[in-house]
């Protein structure tokens, strides 16, 4: 299907109803589902190009390959003193279809208490019940056969998924052995199996569903999903490779009014205007930063930036929650499998790539599945569990949203603090593989993290304002703060609880010995069990971003404005006519991946925008 093309100079000619800025997860499914109403005009740009043929997106055994190249914007954080003053790559999506391209297809939602937690802090309909429809609406789940669930436990529940949604979600069509042997262990160990972890609890072990297409296993991504299909709409226009750089905001009848945007193509200036609304999409990196750069945000960041300040808010860019990640390495017997044997063997590399494209099989058409979502208190003791409690109360400012996230840490709470992955070959960054050994890697995930940190634009060089062609300063304060060392504490004993799993039997059969973290940096000195400080100093030197950043532009909830950037309706405080409709207005984390929670959000936002309009889709 060819897409239609405009050139800038047409977009701009356009008297747009709703301008969408960034192509990506959220701003593709808004635009879809505006553009259902036949009078309403809908304009979308997108800083990247379109790359429908590419099979580094396209292939799902091949996800991760585009991170470092012209589709990710490459941003890293600032130095990093709780990281061993290490900078962090924080890719990001620069191509349509946005960070849905790049991730690795992970289809899962968080716990019913995360999404209460919204509503309970003041944002009305954000809760699990009333975000559930449009989990479902935005999911066409392929159910898996009566065989595969029995050889594979891929059960489920009819009721939670969706049927005719533009995302494809399946399970893989099969799943290494070696998966099944991580399963047994953690089971043995008392993790129990999840039965449907998009029920509304995610805690136990569980194959992981992926965004990818049933029939060609493909990646379902939001560009194919929400805009190709779609792409023929007389009022739908996307304009690719278009830089926005501004939010045209006016003053009228004594307030602040969005009107359109600015927006740089081949290095020229254009604008759109927008009569109804602006809608910002971004994400959670470049919409506090596009919001700060069109004058809304702290006074003291736009002044140090050289931009006039129309609406203060002092919580554009901040409340930047992340999942921080480690990544321990186990050499495996020769005998497993794993995608590591295609970058090693250019036999097998062959093989594989010839059987994907004759039958869509083999280990191109599969994605790494083997998750699980454990409690504290598989690991901790009472007293631990009563300690951590403590600290977490005592932890951060007496707010609702601490209060909350202390509550995730009570003795009582049976949430999924922790995420697990395993997956057969070498993961880290940190680790350099040798081609004749085969390896093991534990993924580690901190799901409600105490951390938090901001995003804002530079300050201002050479007497010049800050520009979207300056990366934002990224700022995550990995382990600091008042709750930071909770953060150490948690993934320091999941950690070793880590190590246990690679122990236990029988995945205890498949390895042979610990890499990474090495045995040395944390065998204690009396020679009696490991050493707690070599699994501390681990997690500090090697954590890195899992690339689910948040609340950069939060609902504020009950207190509005004193707390936040959108209110429930994701309407920015302070301007009519603009809204923000990302991951970025998530006012505290989940324990989950972010692309399903990513699309209902878009879904809820464009219910919204219409409802707001007094206008109905067809």
């Amino acid at each position: 299907m060819a897409i239609p093309s405009i050139t800038p100079l047409e977009f701009s000619g356009i008297n747009f109803d709703y301008i969408v800025i960034g192509g990506g997860t959220a701003g593709l499914a808004v635009a879809a589902r505006l553009s259902e109403v036949p009078h309403l005009k809908v304009g979308v740009i997108e800083a990247g190009p379109a790359a429908f043929d590419e099979p580094l997106i396209n292939i799902p055994g091949k996800f991760g390959q585009t991170i470092g190249t012209r589709y990710d914007w490459q941003f890293e954080t600032t130095v990093q003193p709780g990281l061993d003053g290490r900078k962090v790559p924080w890719p990001r999506g620069k191509v349509l279809g946005g960070t849905s391209a790049l991730n690795f297809m992970a289809w899962t939602r968080g716990n019913r208490e995360d999404y209460d937690a919204w509503e309970e802090l003041g944002n009305p309909g954000w809760g699990w019940e009333s975000l559930l429809p449009y989990f479902k609406k935005s999911e066409s789940f392929s159910e898996p056969s009566c065989s595969h669930q029995e050889q594979y436990n891929s059960f489920f529940d009819p009721r939670f998924h969706g049927d005719s949604g533009p995302v494809q979600t399946v399970h893989s069509l099969e799943y290494w052995p070696s998966g099944s042997y991580f399963q047994q262990a953690i089971n043995s160990l008392g993790v129990k199996m999840g039965h449907d972890s998009l029920a509304g609890s995610n805690v136990g072990w569980w194959n992981m569903l992926g965004s990818v297409d049933h029939l060609n296993r493909t990646r379902s991504y939001s560009a194919t999903a929400y805009y190709r299909q779609n792409s023929a709409r007389p009022n739908l226009f996307l304009l690719t490779n278009a830089l926005t750089t501004e939010i045209l905001i006016e003053e009228e009848n004594g307030g602040w009014l969005a009107k359109g945007v600015r927006f740089s193509y081949d290095d020229e200036d254009y604008i759109a205007n927008a009569s109804r609304e602006v809608i910002l999409s971004a994400g959670s990196v470049q919409s506090p930063q596009l919001l700060e750069l069109s004058g809304i945000g702290s006074p003291s960041v736009l002044k140090d930036a050289g931009i006039p300040v129309k609406v203060s808010n002092q919580n554009v860019g901040e409340n930047l929650q992340e999942h921080m990640m480690t990544m321990a390495v186990y050499e495996v017997v020769p005998s497993v499998e794993s995608l590591d044997d295609l970058k090693f063997n250019r036999t097998l590399a062959e093989a594989a790539e010839k059987e994907y494209a004759n039958f869509k099989t083999g280990p191109l058409a599969n994605l790494a599945a083997s998750v699980a979502y454990i409690s504290l208190h598989h690991f901790l003791s009472a007293e631990q569990l009563a300690e951590l409690s403590s600290k977490a109360d005592r932890a951060g400012d007496p707010s609702p949203r601490q209060s909350i996230l202390a509550r995730r840490f009570h003795p009582a709470q049976r949430l999924g603090q922790v995420e697990y992955i395993f997956d057969t070959g070498n993961w880290s960054p940190f680790f350099q593989s040798d081609p004749s050994k085969k390896y093991a890697t534990l993924l580690q995930i901190l799901q409600y993290p105490f951390s938090k940190g901001s995003i804002h634009i530079a300050p201002m060089k050479d007497a010049k304002p800050a520009s979207i062609h300056e990366p934002p300063v990224i700022n995550p304060n990995y382990y600091l703060g008042s709750g930071g060392e909770l953060d150490v504490d948690v993934m320091t004993m999941a950690q070793r609880f880590g190590d246990r799993i690679f122990s236990t039997e029988p995945l205890s059969r498949l390895v042979l010995s610990r890499v990474l973290p090495p045995r040395a940096t944390t065998d204690a000195k009396d020679g009696h069990g490991d050493d707690e400080d070599g699994f501390r100093s681990f997690v500090k030197s090697q954590t890195v971003s899992d690339y689910h950043p948040i609340g950069t532009c939060s609902m504020g909830g009950h207190k509005g404005i004193e707390d936040g950037v959108v209110d429930a309706r994701l309407r920015v405080y302070g301007v009519k006519g603009l809204r923000v409709v990302d991951a970025s207005i998530m006012p505290l984390h989940i324990s989950s991946h972010l692309q399903a929670t990513t699309y209902a959000i878009a879904e809820k936002g464009a219910d919204m925008i219409l409802e707001d309009a007094g206008v109905k889709a067809n």
